[in-house]
């Protein structure tokens, strides 16, 4: 599967509501960064990220990889799960 496949299929995949629902908040960063007073400038800082990668993760328009996920949880000193939003439900 060449790169012009899988965007195709992500492209396909965003159009359909039940996708767009469960990606929608999937991860709690930004409320942990304010219930901690922090900001996202501190976090792109001490991961050693864009800044504008960070906000992408806060309003959950990407999503960082598990390797990352973790490395913010270390840096909060939180665990992980804390990060991830469990209230995500699907229908059937």
């Amino acid at each position: 599967m060449n790169i012009c496949s899988v965007s195709k299929i992500i492209i396909i995949l965003h159009q359909i509501p039940i996708y767009r629902q469960i990606m929608k908040d999937l991860n709690r960063l930004k409320i942990v960064l304010v219930e901690q007073k922090r900001t996202g400038k501190w976090l792109a800082e001490q991961l050693g990220k864009d800044t504008s990668t960070v906000s992408k993760w806060c309003s959950n328009k990407i999503q960082p990889s598990l390797e990352v996920l973790t490395q913010i949880a270390n840096v909060l000193e939180i665990d992980v799960r804390q990060l991830i939003n469990s209230n995500i439900t699907t229908s059937n």
